[in-house]
């Protein structure tokens, strides 16, 4: 290596010596031109340049020799199948911990939740330790992880996908033997989403650590953070019941320092727990490592899609009752409320997953809506058919009378205006009657009806002669008189009778402009109470917790 670099000095100073730039003598150094001092400068600077690549390129190559030497030794007679420990019995501690990278999705509907993560494993391998003084200093060195024993930490309620990680890279060696392994992987894992509150919702999804062949007195895994971990009891469900349980808490067990926000959840906490867990098959125990992923959901998206329109559309249910009932327009507007109300059920139906456990709090919402729909029709139908009775069909009892057109409008601050002219025809209204009688037509018509009597008929009736009139004669002078009388008498009962009809199908009207008020009144205060009562019921509206991430 020397005499290589040597050469390749005398080399590269050999054709720079073959520059047409003379190198000076000391001497007259002083007295050259600016020119030839420029060109003298660049030499000796392009040469110190060559001198200094040299050395590093020997450096590199010393150190590489190292290492590569070092490479081989360890792995010579190394056996990557073989569990690394001195004695069999022994047992090889595995430091794990998550580096959660980035929340991809939380599938409600398939219950799966997709993460990008690194996995973080520390262990001590007795194969690979060695002395930096052998090996020029080199104290860390990188190898294939493939090339190297690795244990078989897998996601237990992996969903989709691979349990394992599939991209193999390298593992960071130190000469104390600790092996430093952080790969990168993508998890689909299984998350049982509760929609109870949805969407206003919290869920609580885990990822659950563990050898796959290996027991605990093989493999034992613990948290990488074990300094910070807390043991606690708790009651898990064992083959024969409930038992009590020794679980190691770590309360920050993922590190996010690298996380990448979600733009739908916010991360409120991140426990890892240790398990260890003896089953009917096994004496040794199995041990686990189960994240828990508290997450909250980010409301701004599902407010202004899903939830502002519901609440206006139940709010339109209350507004039909404020329409006209002579528009024909109310059955119409109830119908296309219904429909939206379905069209929203549809976009729920694709939003979460198929549970019959629970009634998600929007689709609570929505029944609750459409109930109110439903019952604003079988009003609407029954205010329509109070407002288009009349006296032919219905007769209107004196105490729907007396309630809804004397009493109730006072305390609706309702007050039906007078009808023009009804005072006038009530004045102007005379009562006819049929004379009967001679005696009674005779009083009937005097004084008012003697015009229409024949002259000498009129004297003889004035000087109280009448009774030598013939009877004969006095029928046929009046026959017109009553004739008239009994047409007028006809015609008075028809337009009083007509009168009392138009008053009572205004009656008929007035009743059911109070019903719809009395509705109008009754369904708002029910849409209101409804929403207050079905959505502050979330119990993450009045959750005030500051998120990790």
């Amino acid at each position: 290596m020397y005499v290589w670099l040597t050469l390749h000095v005398s080399n590269t100073l050999d054709f720079y010596s073959m520059s047409p730039v003379t190198p000076p003598v000391y001497t007259d150094y002083s007295n050259r031109s600016p020119t030839d001092r420029s060109g003298w400068g660049r030499m000796l600077t392009r040469q110190v340049f060559v001198i200094a690549w040299a050395v590093a390129m020997y450096a590199i190559s010393h150190a590489n020799r190292d290492a590569n030497r070092l490479f081989e030794d360890l792995l010579a007679d190394y056996n990557k199948l073989v569990r690394p420990v001195d004695n069999n019995s022994d047992t090889l501690v595995v430091r794990f911990k998550l580096k959660l990278s980035q929340l991809l999705d939380v599938h409600e509907k398939n219950q799966i939740m997709t993460t990008n993560v690194w996995l973080q494993h520390s262990w001590t391998d007795y194969k690979l330790r060695w002395n930096p003084d052998d090996y020029g200093g080199v104290d860390v060195l990188y190898v294939p992880s493939d090339t190297i024993w690795l244990p078989d930490i897998v996601l237990y309620n992996n969903a989709d996908g691979n349990y394992q990680v599939t991209i193999m890279t390298k593992a960071k060696l130190s000469y104390n033997g600790t092996v430093e392994w952080a790969p990168p992987a993508i998890y689909k894992s299984m998350c049982q989403i509760d929609v109870e509150f949805f969407p206003f919702d919290r869920q609580q999804c885990e990822m659950k650590f563990g050898s796959w062949t290996y027991g605990g007195l093989e493999v034992d895994l613990i948290h990488k953070d074990e300094h910070l971990q807390e043991e606690t009891i708790e009651m898990v469900e064992g083959v024969d019941g409930p038992v009590q349980e020794s679980v190691w808490i770590v309360n920050e067990g993922i590190d996010l320092s690298d996380y990448y926000p979600s733009v739908e959840w916010d991360i409120l906490k991140v426990p890892g727990k240790r398990h260890s867990k003896r089953y009917p098959c096994c004496e040794s125990p199995f041990i686990d490592i189960t994240y828990e992923i508290h997450l909250r959901r980010k409301t701004l998206f599902y407010t202004v899609n899903l939830i502002f329109p519901s609440v206006g559309i139940s709010f339109l249910t209350a507004l039909v009752f404020y329409l006209p009932s002579d528009g024909g327009e109310k059955i119409s507007l109830c119908i296309s409320i219904l429909i939206s109300l379905t069209v929203f059920f549809l976009l729920l139906v694709e939003i979460i997953p198929s549970t019959s456990l629970v009634i998600p709090l929007i689709g609570k919402y929505l029944l609750f809506t459409m109930v109110l729909v439903t019952l604003s029709v079988v009003v609407t139908v029954v205010t329509l058919n109070v407002h288009y009775r009349s006296p032919t069909t219905h007769n209107m009892p004196e105490c729907v009378r007396h309630f809804f057109i004397e009493v109730l409008p006072k305390y609706l601050l309702m007050k039906r205006p007078p009808q023009p002219g009804s005072k006038q025809k009530k004045d102007s209204r005379t009562t006819f009657s049929t004379p009967h009688g001679n005696s009674q037509f005779a009083s009937a018509l005097a004084d008012q009806n003697l015009d229409l009597l024949s002259p000498t008929f009129r004297t003889s009736f004035a000087t109280g002669s009448a009774e030598e009139t013939s009877y004969s004669s006095f029928q046929r002078e009046i026959s017109p008189v009553r004739s008239a009388v009994e047409s007028v008498a006809y015609i008075a009962d028809h337009l009083k009778n007509e009168e009392d009809d138009k008053q009572v199908i205004e009656d008929w009207k007035y009743v059911s402009v109070v019903m719809d008020r009395v509705f109008l009144l009754l369904f708002t205060f029910a849409c209101a109470l409804g929403t207050v009562l079905i959505i502050a019921r979330a119990p993450s509206i009045y959750d005030t917790t500051v998120p990790l991430a």
